[in-house]
């Protein structure tokens, strides 16, 4: 299965970040329950402030367990 365009372009521009320096780790909260997420970002100074842009949350606790890689049983492709 093809990975979607907008996938690659997010994953391009968090290489850019990371590339220059850009690339970030914040503490928020989930909108829709309330629970600590750990956010890797992008983040710009303009304007006199600081502009966020997540890309996605760290996973908790093992991650082995939540995610099905490509090729297994129940996992993509």
């Amino acid at each position: 299965m093809a990975l979607p365009a907008h996938a690659i372009a997010n994953f391009n521009t968090l290489l850019r970040a990371a590339e220059n320096g850009d690339l970030t780790l914040v503490e928020c909260n989930d909108a829709a329950t309330g629970e600590p997420r750990y956010v890797l970002s992008a983040v710009v100074f303009t304007d006199g402030s600081h502009v966020f842009t997540p890309f996605g949350h760290l996973a908790t606790g093992d991650p082995f367990e939540k995610y099905l890689p490509p090729g297994a049983p129940g996992g993509p492709g």
